[in-house]
């Protein structure tokens, strides 16, 4: 069938909206129509080349759309049910036996690859060369898409199904990282380094954990102000501010439980990391380039006893977490829908720039 897609053609440029061929489904696979798509981070490396995933190809991984058909062998969603599209995994490995998903052996093919595993793509051009597909099981930035059943969560009908696109990666990947990894106890102190969506979210389930110290640090005015909205108690202009002696401030003395980096700025993790108290944890969220390094002071801060740790998707089971959060946004718990500004689908590359620019935290195509 014919769709229209925004491809990424080169390294850096912006994306072009195409007509495609969307072959036939798989035997696993659901084919959905789009209603909205969240704009990430990760859409933009990927674009840029940081990571490899072939060009042409279809982004977009963070979906919400309707069931239009399905292969024979898919039984959770059927025609009409609504869904959100997260991260795609294999459902084989011992990882994802285990319910570890998020850390899938085979994270990089199902992912990034471009391809399906018997090396096919869902898309081709008006030429008849192939385009990638199945970015993070479902490259969403399309009308269509037939996206494989691991990356499908069905959701109720009765909640507005355009805004739940960013559930599937940067709200997931912020909120999971606190209430699945971290766990923080009612009453201790957690900061959040950038807060962009996936900060932001991160914020939010602070608060919902319990957490009564929850500081903000970012270099944008308006996103520290928002921020105090959706629960942070204190806030960090970085650009003007010494964090390291603001966080030591606040906490009198004592340093920090929690950090979140969701910059993957070496400078910023290394900071958060000296900002930390005694058997403190600093998570690295952000995506930063292959051979990225951090230096970190080993001598003196022995005797923290601290952690670090890399976080992906959250350490979620989406099929399990995306509906909880949206029970808690029913709640008024995990209010995600103040970070979001909508574009029109000719509007995508200047939901790219905005979110470049920092002038929007979330940018939502709507179909």
């Amino acid at each position: 069938m014919k769709v229209t897609a925004a491809v990424a053609r080169e390294k850096g440029a912006e994306l072009e909206l195409e007509e495609l061929e969307l072959d036939e489904l798989r035997h696993n696979e659901v084919r959905v129509r789009m209603v909205s798509v969240g704009i990430c981070h990760t859409d933009a490396i990927v674009r840029d080349q940081v990571y490899p995933t072939p060009l042409p190809a279809v982004l977009g991984h963070e979906g919400s759309g309707i069931v239009d058909a399905v292969g024979d062998l898919v039984t959770t969603v059927k025609p009409g049910d609504h869904v959100v599209l997260a991260a795609a995994y294999c459902g084989h490995c011992d990882q994802c036996r285990a319910g570890r998903m998020a850390y899938c052996e085979n994270l990089f093919a199902a992912d990034f690859g471009g391809r399906r595993t018997d090396g096919t793509t869902a898309y081709t051009d008006k030429d008849g060369v192939a385009i990638s597909s199945h970015f993070f099981g479902q490259s969403s930035f399309a009308t269509y898409a037939n996206v494989v059943e691991e990356s499908v969560i069905k959701v109720d009908d009765d909640v507005p199904l355009e805004l739940l696109g960013p559930l599937g990666c940067g709200l997931n990947t912020g909120a999971g990282t606190v209430l699945n990894e971290l766990r923080p106890a009612p009453g201790s102190s957690l900061a959040v380094f950038g807060t962009g969506a996936v900060g932001s979210a991160a914020i939010m389930a602070a608060r919902i954990a319990g957490c009564t110290t929850v500081i903000a640090i970012d270099v944008h005015d308006s996103r520290l102000e928002l921020a105090t909205e959706l629960g942070a108690t204190d806030t960090i202009n970085s650009s003007s501010e010494d964090v390291a002696a603001r966080i030591s401030e606040i906490t009198s003395g004592k340093g920090i439980d929690y950090a979140v980096d969701t910059t993957g700025i070496p400078s910023v993790l290394r900071t958060a990391a000296e900002s930390l108290g005694i058997r403190g944890t600093v998570v690295l969220v952000g995506a930063a380039a292959p051979g990225t390094e951090v230096e970190f002071e080993i001598g003196l801060s022995l005797v923290k006893g601290w952690t670090f740790k890399t976080v992906v998707q959250g350490s979620s089971v989406p099929q399990v977490f995306i509906p909880r959060l949206i029970e808690l946004w029913k709640q008024g718990s995990f209010p995600f829908d103040k970070l979001i500004k909508k574009y029109e689908f000719a509007d995508i590359n200047q939901g790219f720039e905005d979110s470049k620019r920092g002038t929007t935290i979330k940018p939502l195509i709507v179909f």
